[in-house]
């Protein structure tokens, strides 16, 4: 590990799962930032962090903090992000990595521009289950993948006021819920080279459920779910000629996965060993691609991020999504 020093951008309850696991790990949380110093006191309280700062601001002018975890919802993680990129700070941004696009391309050239990591806290890419899953479709195990399925389902606040319902928020299931499989596909098949979505709005006008199908390169095909109002199996598979993964439920969590052959036999399984939630191994990896002077990630580079950002777009507009801020 480099020994670089965290700071945590605001405290809510990812905010809190990402410093217990940080904790766990034995690496180098030394501050957090809230909009309020009453906030800042008790999350530095509760995971035995030295400075509590009372503002964003402060906490990214902090000399002796390294990288930043932005936390926030996701309409502020460009801002929040680019506040402390500007103050010469690495950052570990939670998924979605922003609001759009747009915004995520800004991310990536300020970055560039000033030397600095940004990447993206799509924690389940960085998982012990996930690794070996990629060993095996690199080995050929599976032979020629033809298709991937994963869905992700949840029982959600419906209050229209909650930033899960609110669009001003970033609010609905697309975001929070189904980036987790697009992002899984991706990071399987690659980028898709035709999009096909259909979804649901509720009331506030935030989609409720999103389901996909996606063609990639070579003729392979995708499927995903997200729903915000019901609770699924939350399992995921990819198939290929030679033999097929299911991941068990849930399946974007440490987890257990079987390789199947044609005839059913199990070929492998593998059951997960995890301290904590297992958000910690994204850090370590921020902390190798510093310490190599590697700004692009190699699991998930900032140019990927952005590229879904790109898709995520694309469904919203196949489904009739637009935030406020996007009608200037």
């Amino acid at each position: 590990m480099t020994g670089l020093r965290w700071g945590i951008l605001a405290t809510g309850g990812i905010a809190g799962a990402f410093a217990s696991d940080l904790r766990t790990a034995g690496l180098d949380l030394v501050a957090v930032g809230s909009r309020s110093q009453e906030s800042a006191d008790a999350f530095a309280a509760r995971f035995d962090i030295p400075r509590a700062h009372p503002s964003y601001e402060a906490l990214v002018s902090d000399p002796d903090v390294d990288i930043i975890y932005v936390s926030t919802p996701h309409p502020m993680h460009h801002e929040n992000a680019r506040l402390a990129l500007e103050h010469g700070k690495h950052v570990l941004v939670e998924k979605a990595f922003t609001l759009n696009r747009a915004e995520a391309e800004d991310l990536q050239s300020l970055a560039a521009e000033r030397g600095l990591l940004a990447m993206e806290a799509m924690w389940t890419r960085y998982l012990p289950h996930m690794v070996r899953i990629r060993e095996l479709i690199a080995d050929g195990v599976l032979g020629e993948i033809r298709a991937v399925t994963a869905d992700h389902t949840q029982l959600l606040p419906t209050d229209p006021a909650h930033r899960l319902n609110a669009l001003e928020l970033g609010g609905g299931a697309l975001l929070d819920l189904g980036i987790y499989p697009i992002s899984f596909i991706w990071d399987i098949l690659g980028a898709p080279t035709d999009i096909r979505a259909v979804g649901r709005l509720i009331d506030t006008g935030a989609d409720s459920e999103v389901a996909t199908v996606m063609t990639h390169e070579g003729g392979a095909v995708s499927t995903s779910l997200s729903s915000s109002r019901a609770s699924g199996p939350n399992a995921a598979g990819i198939l290929g000629t030679a033999a097929r993964i299911e991941i068990d439920r849930v399946w974007y969590v440490p987890t257990t996965f079987r390789v199947i052959l044609p005839d059913g036999t199990v070929q492998e399984e593998y059951v997960s060993e995890v301290d904590g939630r297992g958000m910690q191994y994204q850090a370590f990896a921020a902390e190798r691609l510093v310490r190599d002077g590697i700004l692009e990630g190699d699991i998930l580079p900032i140019a990927e991020s952005v590229a879904i950002l790109g898709a995520l777009d694309e469904i919203r507009a196949q489904i009739g999504v637009r935030y406020p801020r996007e009608e200037a």
